[in-house]
């Protein structure tokens, strides 16, 4: 995993995953139905061993991990947030899991985000931050739009969620196409 900075916003800490996050609590959202609706996730039986499996898979990669902390409140661990780049390319894409039901709604999600986006492309230099989700996930959505992703791709009828054909919506940040001033990143 490359090198995690811990990331600072109002209310979260945004923290390079370690050992201390692999609880029976993290686990029970991997296997919550509710919490893994749009995700591939939503297809495994997780336990323990197979999230320290996927902690260690980002280990001597340019990819990572982090834990998504609240600051004060009830919960301390709420998500995780990763970010898988293509070096040849400079292209990052990043994917969110907000686990913790008590929280959604309250724009967690949108924090950790643009926290981490902003990082990806001011800190580390990365050209392009990408993400997709199924226009089904609402969160998602609403998270790419308020962060100001451009979408830049459709998949018509591209998966499968409760039977029903999905699309899949993709949008991206670029570093250099004069969206820097929209106060998000």
């Amino acid at each position: 995993m490359a090198e995690g900075k811990i990331i600072e916003t109002q209310r979260l800490r945004i923290v390079p995953f370690s050992e201390a996050y692999l609880s029976s609590r993290y686990v029970s959202w991997l296997n919550d139905p509710e919490v893994v609706r749009y995700s591939i996730q939503r297809y495994k039986k997780h336990t323990l061993e197979t999230c320290r499996e996927y902690w260690q898979s980002f280990k001597d990669t340019p990819n990572s991990l982090w834990a998504i902390t609240m600051v004060d409140g009830e919960f301390e661990h709420i998500g995780n947030i990763s970010a898988y780049i293509d070096v040849y390319n400079s292209i990052a894409g990043v994917g969110i899991m907000i686990g913790e039901r008590g929280v959604w709604g309250q724009g967690y999600g949108l924090e950790a985000w643009v926290a981490v986006c902003h990082y990806l492309l001011y800190d580390i230099g990365i050209r392009k931050v990408e993400a997709g989700t199924l226009v089904t996930n609402k969160g998602m959505l609403r998270i790419m739009e308020k962060s100001g992703m451009v979408v830049d791709g459709r998949r018509i009828r591209h998966w499968l969620v409760d039977g029903q054909e999905v699309d899949a919506i993709f949008a991206a940040f670029f570093r250099h196409d004069g969206r820097e001033s929209n106060g998000k990143i």
